[in-house]
Formats: C-alpha cells, structure tokens, sequence
C-alpha cells in the first residue's frame, strides 16, 4: 500500500476519532496489523517488538495467512501513527506482510445522571 493511502485513510480515521471526542491528550494503546503468508514471517516480524510500550501477537486466519498485531501504547498523532506505521511496513514487506491498518479502542464517556 503507497504511504500516501496509508495517510489518507490515517487522517480520515484521526478526524473521526475527534469528532466523537476522542482523547487525545493522553496515551492509547493503538493497534498496528499486517498479515502474512505464513506463521514463520509473522513470528519473525513479531521478534522485533518486545519492551515496556510494545505488545506483539501472532494468529492464525481462516483463509491460512497469519495476522501479526503490535499494540504501541502512545499518543494518537498523525505524525506519530504515520512513522511507526512506516517502521513496520519496511520490517514486514521484506518478510512477505502487508499492512492491514490500524486502529484504537475509544472509550465511551460515562452517561451523566440527575
């Protein structure tokens, strides 16, 4: 996928995201995803983020391939989504992945009651 696709849809999802309110002064983890045509290009990919804000997990599709999903906790930027999105497209294209996104969990606001 061209970088330029990668920050269209990225500003698209960041201005949804504020227009339902979203958090942005604080840390989320964001989850990055890209699939691979087999478990051992996954799990290779997977080796490279291990630390104290980096998450990485390795399953199985139906359809055979392998998803490789990093939870990154950091502040939700275009700028900072868009770097480490780049980061991991030159980590998995040469192990045969492709990005498949990303995205966040957005808390709901509590309901005010009388």
């Amino acid at each position: 996928m061209g970088k330029t696709l990668h920050e269209d849809v990225s500003n698209t999802v960041l201005r949804r995201m504020k227009e339902s309110g979203f958090d942005f002064a604080r840390v989320h983890p964001i989850e990055f995803y890209a699939i691979f045509p087999d478990e051992d290009g996954a799990r290779r990919a997977a080796r490279n983020f291990r630390g104290e804000s980096l998450n990485a997990q390795v399953s199985a599709r139906s359809d055979g391939s392998w998803n490789l999903q990093v939870s990154k906790v950091m502040f939700a930027t275009r700028a900072g989504i868009g770097d480490f999105e780049q980061g991991l497209e030159d980590l998995v294209e040469p192990l045969g992945g492709v990005l498949d996104g990303w995205g966040v969990t957005q808390e709901l606001a509590a309901a005010k009651s009388d």
